[in-house]
């Protein structure tokens, strides 16, 4: 089982110490009560992983673990092999002592959008919201933070992000935890709020944004990433039943409806920081990732729509602050 008494001991002291009164309790009857039934397997896979802790260690420019002495090819087919058991692996990559887990995203890419337009994050405390296997969290700790809190209800992007950390010296900076947004109180804690690719999973937007606002300290920033179309402060998709491919998706506006929405949620200094269509080369099929990815959602005879006919997925950046 995952211990998360060290991350209650980071926390018990500054202005996350009031999240003890409702976390341990929330996350207890998680364990006894919620349970994936593959959990258990998934972390016999993070416990049989070897405890290491790299000579060299890079955050900065991408999540790269290295031993003093190359690892014998056992033990690389060995973490290999381990790893393996917890696929898919969606946001990444990783390299970790020879072992190169070329996830279905390039989470890097999107990072190096992000990164040139937000608030340097150095000496921060951050929330990620919907945080997949963290990796985004050892980049913003490559790029200073203090502490960096992943929340993601996912199971088995907990167990990745648990053998992740296992193999980086099991490094406590970056915390993760199996829970959704609306699961935490409003804690006004943390100087930058990330919601990367959620917020058209969510069937009340506006109440998304309420609840990323809640958790920001007065003058936070939000980065927030989604899924927009092209078209004025008026404009705004809502998807049949998919939008490629993908159920659970319910509105995607425009970038320039999605600041109003902001500011209507008493955000300022809304800015559009970055537009970006998805290719393959952020998004496809690999190893690590074998079923179908962003070549199967869209319309073989144009690119430029998806399998249903609506506009090929658009991402945006836009930040903002509370007040």
């Amino acid at each position: 089982m995952i211990d998360f008494g060290k991350f209650y001991q980071q926390i018990a002291v500054g202005p996350l110490a009031g999240w003890l009164e409702t976390l341990p309790a929330q996350l207890g009857e998680w364990q006894r009560e919620a349970l994936h039934g593959q959990f258990r397997l998934w972390m016999k896979s993070v416990e049989h992983l070897p405890a290491l802790t790299p000579h060299h260690l890079d955050l900065l420019h991408s999540v790269t673990a290295e031993a003093a002495q190359p690892l014998s090819d056992g033990q690389v087919q060995r973490i290999d092999t381990l790893l393996r058991n917890l696929m898919p692996w969606r946001k990444g990559p990783y390299s970790l002592y020879g072992v190169n887990i070329d996830t279905e995203w390039r989470s890097d890419l999107k990072w190096d959008r992000v990164l040139p337009h937000i608030e340097p994050l150095a000496g921060r405390t951050i929330l990620d919201v919907g945080c997949g296997s963290g990796y985004h969290l050892w980049r913003m700790i490559g790029a200073g933070a203090k502490l960096a809190v992943g929340i993601d209800p996912m199971q088995l992007f907990l167990c990745q992000f648990e053998a992740v950390r296992k193999l980086l010296g099991d490094d406590q900076r970056a915390h993760m935890l199996p829970l959704g947004i609306e699961q935490l109180p409003a804690l006004a804690a943390f100087d930058t709020v990330f919601s990367m690719g959620v917020l058209y999973h969510r069937r009340s937007p506006l109440d998304h944004l309420w609840q990323l606002k809640n958790q920001l300290v007065s003058e936070g920033e939000l980065v927030l990433e989604t899924l927009v179309v092209e078209g004025d402060e008026h404009t705004v998709l809502v998807p049949g039943d998919r939008y490629a491919q993908m159920r659970n998706v319910y509105f995607i506006p425009s970038a320039a409806a999605l600041k109003n929405w902001l500011e209507k949620c008493g955000f300022v200094d809304v800015k559009i920081a970055d537009h970006n269509y998805t290719t393959s080369e952020e998004q496809r099929r690999t190893d690590w990732m074998k079923t179908e990815s962003l070549a199967d959602f869209l319309d073989p005879q144009d690119a430029s729509k998806t399998l249903e006919g609506y506009p090929a997925p658009l991402r945006a950046v836009l930040t903002a602050r509370k007040p």
